[in-house]
């Protein structure tokens, strides 16, 4: 069912329930005013021939032998009326031709059946004389129907015209849904370009936005999957190429030249496992896969764990910690944050120069915690700085898979932190800023 269709039901039901039960309160107090104005009438006619009957001179009084009319004692159309004695001796009547008198024993409004006709009738006494009028039951049923009908008709039209308005009301208040939903099917099923629609109600640019992320993020995805596919099968295939020539060596060799053959084998495959293991360690982050288990780190916690990962870190890397150091865990997964600082000491101690030693210096300021990492290395140009996190960027002199500040910065852009590079005549400081848990 369409969303059109189903609110017009939905509507349309509860205007038909609210429309007929308001008019069925009407039409049912409309009867009953009629009935009691139909009512009032007899009782004012009675009341208005008893008042004509005391202003009649003595030798004018109504007797058996002289009946009177309905225009002599002026009694509306529709109506009869009696007079009688209070023995019951009708002494006139309005309309004679009826067969039996009315019933006039009984003062009030009483009904009768008359001729097998059913009267509505009212008796009131004066001056030792009964007067009664009546009216008949179908003729005030023919009355009420008419006006029922009269009152009813209109009623139904509105109604039957408000159904067709609310009809073309929901067409042109879900027309920008439509919108929406043309646009989207006259797209290529490839097309990730955002939704641009204008004049879109409140209601549905929440929509439009949320969709436009849908596809942004899916277009993210697919980047990072097309870069992951290129980064792997340009990277993988070299170290690939060399353990398969190493083993080809060695198959055909042997004493120490397959010795040799085999243990470069082996340094190709430790190249290519961690090669492979800092690809997808890239893909989890930039694909905002879940690294929170729970845990929590300090600064200074995060610093020994990143030295005991890394290799020659106990000699070559000098730790300092202000003595202001807040003592605040890291906003952020602790695995993350050795990695981060973990890959800086690693291509701190690839390039310093031999006998130098890496300076780690852990401060913080107010929500933010701040990793030093400087080195003794030769200067690098201006250009090469800027080239420093893309992936597989190498530096002539340097080795590595070449993807570990670009894994640092992944990072940093994940947990909105920020990570600088100074470039001095005695080496290269790094600044790792990272965010502390908000007390």
């Amino acid at each position: 069912m369409s969303l059109r269709l189903r609110l017009t039901l939905i509507l349309g039901s509860t205007f038909i329930i609210l429309w007929s039960v308001a008019a069925a309160w009407m039409l049912y107090d409309l009867r009953a005013e009629m009935m009691r104005s139909l009512d009032q009438r007899l009782a004012a006619s009675a009341q208005m021939v008893a008042g004509l009957l005391v202003q009649l001179p003595q030798s004018s009084q109504p007797d058996t032998g002289n009946p009177i009319t309905a225009q002599r004692l002026g009694i509306p159309d529709g109506l009869t009326c009696q007079v009688s004695s209070l023995r019951g001796e009708v002494i006139a009547r309005s309309h004679p031709e009826l067969a039996e008198p009315l019933d006039a024993q009984q003062t009030g409004f009483r009904d009768q059946q008359i001729d097998g006709v059913r009267w509505r009738s009212y008796t009131v006494e004066q001056d030792g004389m009964r007067i009664t009028t009546a009216d008949r039951l179908d003729e005030r049923r023919e009355l009420q129907s008419a006006v029922l009908l009269a009152a009813a008709l209109p009623v139904g039209v509105a109604l039957l015209g408000t159904l067709l308005l609310l009809w073309f009301g929901v067409r042109k208040g879900l027309e920008p849904l439509r919108r929406m939903a043309d646009a989207l099917l006259e797209r290529d099923a490839q097309s990730l370009q955002p939704l641009q629609l204008a004049s879109l109600p409140s209601e549905l640019r929440p929509l439009q936005d949320s969709q436009n992320q849908l596809f942004e993020r899916i277009a993210h995805a697919i980047e990072r999957e097309r870069r992951f596919t290129g980064d792997a099968a340009h990277e993988l295939r070299s170290p690939l190429t060399a353990i398969k020539v190493h083993l080809q060596v060695a198959g055909m060799t042997s004493g120490a030249e397959s010795a040799n053959a085999l243990a470069q084998a082996e340094k190709g495959a430790d190249r290519l496992q961690g090669t492979l293991e800092q690809l997808l360690l890239l893909a989890r982050v930039e694909g905002r896969q879940s690294f929170d288990e729970g845990a929590q780190a300090t600064a200074l916690q995060v610093a020994r764990l990143a030295m005991q990962d890394t290799a020659g870190a106990a000699e070559g890397v000098e730790l300092r910690a202000a003595a202001t150091l807040s003592d605040r865990p890291l906003n952020m997964p602790p695995a993350l944050a050795t990695v981060a600082l973990r890959n800086l000491l690693d291509n701190a101690l690839r390039h310093t120069v031999k006998g130098t030693r890496v300076e780690l210096e852990v401060s913080s300021q107010g929500n933010w915690v701040h990793f030093k990492v400087r080195d003794h290395g030769p200067a690098l140009a201006d250009d090469s700085v800027m080239l420093l996190t893309r992936r597989f960027w190498r530096q002539d002199t340097g080795g590595g898979s070449g993807l570990g500040l670009a894994i640092v910065d992944a990072i940093v852009q994940r947990f909105g932190g920020q990570l600088r590079f100074s470039n001095g005549p005695d080496g290269m400081l790094v600044t790792l800023q990272l965010p502390l848990l908000a007390v």
